[in-house]
């Protein structure tokens, strides 16, 4: 992906899927003369194995000439509150609070504000002296780590080059320079990245193709399917790659994808560059014929015509300057680079004169040029290349087609692959069962580690599309290999009890503990109390007799006893605990009568609601986010027992129920519905922490944690 899906080569050796011919792709964004320098390649591969490709490297070019790059991480105020607290003795309970009451946005003269809201005296010896050293330490070295994926390969030893030291991951070294130095001594780096997405796609098709009995593969996945496109534009694309984040989903039905190149366009669209270069709504709203599409040249059209007149891309820029100023490839390929770098170090003013001078004397406007020069600078470090929304636009097609026509394989991989993407298993499995996938309990006697499908029930609602059968790797505490040996041993025979199971996999007491507890005994033991305590008897045999031909020999169980059964409740707390996710009743289901609650509508209701209602709501936090873009609006995801509610916080109301939006697990919001088409948000104004009902129904924090500023 990235700038090498412009090449030719890369295309015919399979690196990319994407034909640069097909997509009017930008070779100087590859390659140019005036670089001077190793082509930038940036190549994907399943997460999941590329372990398996990173020691493929060491061992083909060998540990003297290849090494991991290095990247530099310094102190933000998390880490400085922590470790300036631990040496001046704070206590871990006030540290704990401090470093959390800190968002990643913040500044540090808020940290006295955080002082005084954790009960400080910021005037105090010790909160002065606090104040001081973080303060000091602030974007100063903490320590040195590895890059997510730069590779350096050296033509004779890196050693001679620069230090190269073990890394703190096993079997892995790197060097002591970062990015930047690798880009300034010329020394080439491939980025050998992870997309979870990619495991989850080959695990969907391997899961479907072994219950149908077929060879789908990406290639043979149909293209330009009308059925696809229907359901992303109605923004129905949880778990789907790229355009399952809150803004995408917000943007699905206003752009309307129709066809493959409207998806190249809505990957991209939804960056900080083009929304601060203010191009995203004139691209809609001429893309929706409600503003007309001029070109001030017939080069310019040339350029933009594909994206309606507004630069949307990185080839874009770089071919604008081309063709409206007179740039040549390698200037223009220069100014791409100043425009990455130059929040950082600066560097485009020295073109801004050029640019605007060479757009003059070819006939164009100055309001034009400074147009054009605006936009650059809204690129700033975010713009985004054609070529690698062009990558990423094949996974969405592909992810997309499979959620819309094979929905039951799609979750399986997605489940199968995690953790990855913005959602959490328990938000996966709610939004499989709302497209009908019937979901079945982790069953020691049926299932495997991982998620399989099975033969959905013919009074199923859908019988066409298998069940989903949930695997042993979601019982919290399990190993990979004791799973695996309860499924070697139920190929071999039938288990008959839960004593039976222990004594021919030999699983110890903690594992068997981790099977009852997680409900997957229930077809050899029945409900979770009566599989506990069954699990609870079980005493291995001393090996004296391990093999005497007498009971003595065998597992001794204790003597019967029935227990009664858990309530819903119970059920719902060690579904949390033990596996993540509950197959019973929803926490909001189960507090819903709560006087607290009354007047509070779900999420299917809220639907019924226009724009401008006043409207109370409740849910688990599931979800925070804060683009950088966003002027301090944090975005919130609730869950309650019908599905998922966007709620939009603006920096005011951030202000005033900060702990709450920040801390809380269950939040109660006073709002304003907002909807444009199916899009709906709520506007808080007011917002309680409800987590305290949580406690109390649980007798402790329920186990369930938000995915938060991702």
């Amino acid at each position: 992906r990235g700038s090498a899906a412009n090449s030719a080569v890369c295309y015919c050796l399979h690196v990319t899927e994407v034909d640069p011919a097909r997509m009017h792709l930008l070779f100087e964004r590859f390659v140019s003369k005036e670089r001077n320098e190793p082509p930038d390649i940036d190549v994907d591969f399943e997460h999941e194995r590329r372990e398996e490709v990173i020691q493929y490297i060491y061992k083909r070019y060998g540990r003297e000439r290849a090494a991991l790059a290095a990247t530099l991480i310094c102190y933000r105020p998390r880490s400085a509150i922590r470790d300036v607290g631990k040496a001046l003795g704070l206590t871990p309970d006030v540290i704990d609070v401090l470093a959390k009451s800190m968002a990643w946005w913040d500044k540090k003269g808020e940290i006295p504000s955080r002082l005084r809201a954790a009960g400080l005296d910021p005037d105090s010896l010790i909160a002065e002296q606090f104040l001081f050293f973080v303060n000091e330490i602030l974007g100063f070295p903490r320590h040195l780590s590895q890059h997510v994926g730069g590779f350096v390969i050296s033509r004779g030893h890196l050693a001679q080059l620069v230090p190269v030291e073990n890394a703190a991951m096993e079997d892995r070294t790197v060097i002591q320079w970062d990015k930047d130095d690798l880009e300034a001594l010329g020394l080439l780096k491939v980025d050998v990245l992870a997309l979870g997405m990619l495991t989850a796609i080959r695990k969907a098709l391997d899961s479907l193709n072994e219950y149908r009995g077929k060879h789908l593969t990406i290639q043979s996945i149909p293209a330009e399917d009308p059925e696809t496109y229907q359901m992303l534009q109605t923004g129905d694309s949880i778990g789907v790659f790229q355009v399952e984040s809150r803004a995408q989903m917000a943007m699905l039905p206003r752009l309307k994808p129709q066809h493959f190149y409207d998806l190249v366009i809505e990957v991209a669209i939804v960056r900080p560059g083009p929304i601060q270069g203010d191009m995203v709504h004139p691209y809609l709203r001429r893309r929706q014929g409600v503003e007309p599409v001029h070109y001030p040249s017939e080069g310019v059209r040339k350029v933009l015509e594909r994206t309606l007149g507004v630069p949307i891309f990185q080839e874009q820029v770089i071919e604008l300057a081309m063709v409206a100023a007179g740039f040549s490839a390698g200037e223009a390929d220069q100014l791409r680079r100043a425009m990455a770098a130059w929040k950082k170090r600066g560097g485009l003013a020295v073109f801004e004169k050029k640019l605007i001078d060479g757009m003059l004397a070819r006939g164009h406007d100055k309001s034009f040029a400074e147009r054009v020069f605006r936009q650059i600078q809204g690129f700033g470090e975010y713009g985004f290349p054609e070529s690698h929304a062009a990558s990423f636009a094949l996974l969405v097609y592909v992810s997309a087609w499979l959620k819309c026509h094979e929905p039951a394989a799609f979750y399986c991989g997605l489940l199968n692959s995690l953790p990855m993407g913005f959602y959490s298993p328990s938000q996966l499995i709610q939004d499989a069962q709302r497209h009908a996938i019937e979901i079945r309990k982790i069953d020691v006697t049926l299932s495997n580690w991982e998620h399989t499908l099975e033969p959905a029930a013919s009074s199923s609602s859908d019988a066409s599309q298998p069940a989903l059968r949930l695997g042993m790797r979601m019982v919290k505490g399990l190993k990979e290999d004791d799973a695996r040996r309860i499924c070697e041993e139920r190929q071999q025979q039938s288990f008959a009890s839960a004593e039976d199971l222990a004594m021919r996999t030999g699983l110890n007491r903690q594992a068997m503990s981790f099977l009852a507890r997680a409900g997957a005994l229930e077809s050899l033991s029945g409900h979770r109390h009566q599989a506990h305590w069954q699990v609870a008897g079980i005493e291995r045999p001393l090996p004296v007799f391990e093999h005497a031909p007498t009971p003595m020999g065998r597992f001794a169980p204790e003597s019967a006893v029935n227990l009664p059964m858990p309530s819903p409740q119970e059920d719902m707390l060690n579904d949390y605990h033990y596996t993540g996710v509950t197959m019973g009743p929803h926490p909001m289901r189960l507090l819903r009568d709560k006087p607290i609650f009354t007047g509070c509508r779900t999420a299917q209701e809220i639907e019924a609601y226009r724009q401008g209602q006043m409207i109370r709501i409740a849910g688990l936090v599931t979800g925070r986010q804060r683009p950088g873009t966003a002027t301090g609006v944090v975005f919130l995801t609730l869950e309650d027992e019908t599905g998922n509610i966007n709620v939009v916080v603006w920096s005011t109301v951030l202000n005033r129920y900060r702990a709450e939006l920040l801390q809380g697990q269950l939040l109660k919001i006073k709002g304003i519905v907002e909807r444009e088409g199916m899009v709906i948000h709520v506007v808080a104004g007011h917002v309680e922490d409800a987590t305290n009902e949580l406690r109390e129904m649980a007798d402790q924090r329920l186990p369930f944690k938000s995915r938060d500023f991702h």
